[in-house]
């Protein structure tokens, strides 16, 4: 990965590839999940505190194969299982539940001692390939690719690294596992072979869907990957009723929900937990991180994290939502204007080129263009109450923390201080002063001293 990130950390829609795998496995509701981890193990261990704290973690000293890997994992649960284990990589993020499902049922099913996850794809190389009975087609061994012949390379039908095993047999082969290979290392494959010339039933779960069982081992593959998911995620929504205008330009996380009759037009990010309401409309170009949209809200050229927009509101375009924010319905937060941990009530409007930080405005209030919520003192941040049916004049400054009353005005050009009763006028600026004469004195020969003289040579009246 050309990268600090421990692999299975770098993230797609919305996951780390580790993340993705754990939610297929959950698909199985599994009694016990054990996690085997080597490199920057640190690192991965945190990560998974934090996304799963119930997962059981197993530390590999020295990677030698993945059947090493494997019995490193038993020996997390005392050794061995009694019941079916499923082994899956934790670089596979396309892996769903629902193939995890099948795989187990034709475990169970067949009462094999091994299932592995097979499918065929277009280029097998660098995968082991499945060897079968040429009489009848039962699973005879995973030859790994530097060690297959060149007619087993010529087989397209490749193991996918997952696995169902009977738990007992599964910890009895393993440790009969031998290291004779190109690599030195313990195959966790070998285990097949084990298990068939024991007498015991070895069989094999087809996927369709080759990509799902897509290594990521670099860049390309995880872009790659991401397009393939993102398309999955498209099409669920598309299907559940939402429209997406332009699906090559619009990205989901696989954490986005929505409800029917959305509408998300080009160049869209949604991420995290980011929630559309019936109806609702966002985009061109918005990137909306765990942030709700109400029913019949409108959201355009906008940046949101972590903000609630109410029941038909209104932002942007060109509008910046950051954590806290919160819009009533019918609010509008318009052209310019950025919000933080402020809420505006039902009905309530900053239309146009305005700062609103840590702020309550109450409903039906305007709040006039160019209006600044000065929050900070240097040191700490305070607060600003402005009631409902208030009207402030353009170009006013909050100095907090002040209120400002239910009913009130502000005149254009204020630097509020002070509390404004409600039903008030507050005016806080300097008297207007014309100095005559001051562009000619001052300016001569200028284009503006020019102008000046030619207007005043002009009869009363005339332009």
């Amino acid at each position: 990965m050309k990268s600090d990130l421990p692999k299975v950390l770098h993230e797609i829609c919305g996951r780390s590839l580790i993340g993705h795998v754990l939610e297929a496995a959950d698909a199985l509701s599994p009694e016990q999940l054990v996690t085997v981890v080597g490199f920057q193990s640190d690192q991965v261990k945190e990560h998974l505190g934090a996304i799963a704290p119930r997962v059981r973690t197993a530390y590999q000293r020295e990677q030698n194969g993945t059947g090493h890997a494997v019995r490193i994992g038993l020996d997390e649960l005392g050794g061995s299982v009694d019941g079916t284990v499923i082994v899956v990589c934790g670089d596979t993020p396309l892996l769903t539940g629902a193939t995890l499902r099948q795989l187990a049922a034709t475990h169970d099913g067949d009462g094999n001692a091994v299932t592995v996850l097979t499918a065929k794809v277009p280029d097998a190389t660098g995968y082991g390939r499945i060897v079968r009975d040429g009489a009848n087609g039962a699973v005879t061994a995973i030859v790994e690719h530097k060690d297959a012949t060149e007619a087993q390379r010529a087989i397209r039908e490749i193991n996918s690294g997952v696995f169902a095993f009977d738990g007992q047999l599964l910890a009895d082969a393993l440790g009969k596992v031998r290291k004779d290979n190109s690599q030195g290392e313990e195959y966790l494959t070998d285990v097949l072979g084990i298990l068939r010339e024991a007498g015991h039933r070895v069989g094999a779960a087809v996927t369709e869907d080759h990509e799902e069982i897509a290594g990521i081992n670099n860049r390309v593959q995880l872009a790659e990957a991401r397009r393939t998911l993102n398309d999955r995620l498209l099409t669920e929504a598309m299907l559940a009723g939402v429209t997406v205008v332009d699906p090559a330009s619009t990205w989901f996380d696989a954490t986005v929900s929505y409800e029917r009759d959305a509408i998300v037009h080009p160049g869209t990010q949604l991420q995290g937990a980011t929630h559309l309401g019936k109806g609702a409309e966002v985009g061109p170009n918005t990137r909306l991180n765990d942030t709700t949209v109400g029913a019949g809200a409108r959201v355009d050229n906008t940046v949101a994290n972590g903000a609630e927009i109410g029941e038909r509101a209104s932002v942007g375009p060109f509008a910046y939502l950051r954590p806290g924010t919160r819009l009533g319905v019918k609010a509008k937060a318009g052209t310019y204007v950025e919000m933080k941990n402020a809420t505006l009530g039902d009905g309530s409007k900053v239309p146009h080129l305005s700062y609103v930080g840590d702020a309550t405005i109450g409903e039906h209030s305007n709040i006039g263009a160019a209006s600044v919520f000065v929050n900070y003192d240097g040191e700490a941040k305070h607060h600003t109450t402005v009631g409902s049916h208030v009207r402030t004049g353009s170009d006013n400054m909050f100095v907090a923390p002040v209120t400002v009353g239910d009913g009130a005005y502000t005149a254009a050009g204020s630097v509020i201080t002070k509390d404004v009763p409600a039903g008030s006028l507050a005016v806080a600026r300097g008297q207007q002063r014309n100095i005559e004469g001051w562009v000619a004195r001052k300016r001569p020969g200028s284009a503006a001293a020019k102008a000046a003289e030619a207007a005043s040579r002009e009869p009363a009246g005339e332009s």
